[in-house]
């Protein structure tokens, strides 16, 4: 990603936070985390990411999507002997957002996924999450969501994040892009 795409991104982030009325410092609207997972394709795939806490008890973030933009399929493997893998509570603050688990898919589901990513989405059941919904993942759990047409705003409660561990059903996926 370019540093300019990053700036912009940020201050999109910024204002849909402010939208939402969701306070955050300013060295933190400074510091938002944008991954277009490598792909080059923010607005379709990708995440904007404010990280209050993370240390070895827990972690707490805000995630940005914006419209119709997809977090891809992954799971949060056990590190090491003593880490299960993280456990995460997903709080849907702002807009909409579906989420995919493992189960019975869900027959008409809401999310519209590009068609050169199709094939790395394998899990289809659906849970939709509106203000005030949240959703607990155990460790290890196959997972990905996509925002609704005007963006969302998750809270992200959870164990670690040792998100550079993620496993990607899209192998060609980086968590933390290059930003040139």
């Amino acid at each position: 990603m370019k540093l300019e795409e990053v700036i912009m991104a940020r201050k999109r982030a910024a204002r849909m936070l402010k939208e939402a009325h969701i306070a955050i410092a300013h060295r933190e609207a400074e510091n938002i985390e944008i991954s277009d997972f490598g792909l080059g394709d923010l607005d379709n795939v990708g995440l904007l990411v404010v990280t209050y806490e993370n240390n070895d008890r827990y972690c707490a973030k805000e995630i940005v999507l914006l419209p119709r933009q997809i977090c891809p399929e992954h799971r949060h493997p056990p590190v090491g002997e003593k880490n299960a893998g993280k456990q995460e509570t997903f709080r849907c603050r702002w807009g909409e957002v579906f989420l995919y688990v493992p189960g019975e898919s869900t027959p008409h589901p809401h999310a519209r996924i590009p068609d050169k990513y199709r094939e790395f989405f394998t899990i289809g059941r659906e849970i939709v999450l509106r203000p005030g919904d949240q959703y607990t993942l155990p460790p290890d759990t196959l997972h990905w969501f996509q925002a609704g047409d005007k963006g969302a705003i998750l809270s992200e409660f959870s164990s670690k994040s040792l998100d550079e561990n993620d496993i990607w059903t899209d192998a060609r996926l980086r968590r933390l892009p290059k930003i040139e």
